[in-house]
């Protein structure tokens, strides 16, 4: 058995149940520092010897400066808070708004101007029929052709049908 060998088994359970009260409970922490502890254990093994000093009493100043350093990296860093399940710098919504719109524009361009105002009075301004009508000083009837027909020339002009589900 080697000396590290020698030292882990002697020391090991002690350790890690000191590690963990400083830890305050938490057993990932705890073991991390201990793990370090080993490393530099390790790094100075010809000197862990008790006629140079407490192995026991080393170790524990090891581990106990180790969690300190823990807990003061921590309180150096931001507070980490939890991400949602969803890209919150991602917005969807947005940009297939901006798509149809742009869509939208394109093939409103290629219908004629009175239907395309008509359009725009019934669609976009939120009118209705005869308010439209009295706007574009126009019979009620004609706005209600003019939609029609537009409707259909915007149908067969889209290029997805996708965008047309979400108009």
């Amino acid at each position: 058995m080697s000396a590290m060998e020698a030292i882990i088994t002697t020391h090991g359970a002690g350790l890690l149940a000191y590690a963990t009260r400083l830890c305050r409970g938490d057993f990932h922490l705890a073991e991390d520092a201990v793990q370090e502890t080993w490393i530099r254990a390790w790094r100075h093994v010809d000197r862990l010897t008790e006629s140079q000093g407490s192995v026991r009493g080393w170790l524990m100043r090891v581990v106990h400066n180790v969690i300190v350093d823990q807990y003061r990296s921590r309180a150096a860093r931001p507070t980490e808070i939890e991400m949602p399940e969803a890209d919150p710098t991602r917005d969807d919504e947005h940009c297939d708004e901006v798509l149809n719109r742009v869509v939208m524009d394109k093939v409103l361009e290629d219908l004629p101007t009175p239907h395309r105002e008509t359009v725009v009075e019934v669609y976009f301004a939120d009118r209705t029929a005869a308010a439209a009508a009295d706007v574009l000083d126009v019979p009620v009837g004609t706005v209600k052709s003019r939609v029609h027909n537009a409707l259909r020339m915007l149908r067969a002009s889209m290029p997805d049908e996708t965008l047309l589900e979400a108009a």
